[in-house]
């Protein structure tokens, strides 16, 4: 039993990042002086984990930061 909760509670957690990396992708794509903060306040999620979520979009190179922290942008990267 102990086995099928870890699954299932798994399978959810990954459901739930995909989602919030496809609105990460969508508020940039609105907005792309968007802050982490900013984005963490929308998504009711925490800043820790839209920067993780950020850092899986610009492995999978969905989304890149052009320029620095303050003055920069983010750019969706379409494949």
């Amino acid at each position: 039993m102990q086995i099928k909760i870890e699954k299932s509670s798994q399978k959810s957690a990954y459901k739930g990042s995909q989602k919030s990396s496809q609105k990460i992708l969508q508020l940039v794509i609105q907005n792309s002086n968007i802050t982490t903060g900013e984005m963490a306040n929308i998504l009711g999620i925490s800043r820790r984990a839209v920067a993780k979520q950020i850092s899986i979009l610009k492995i999978d190179g969905q989304l890149r930061r052009v320029g620095p922290d303050k003055g920069g942008h983010w750019e969706v990267i379409k494949k």
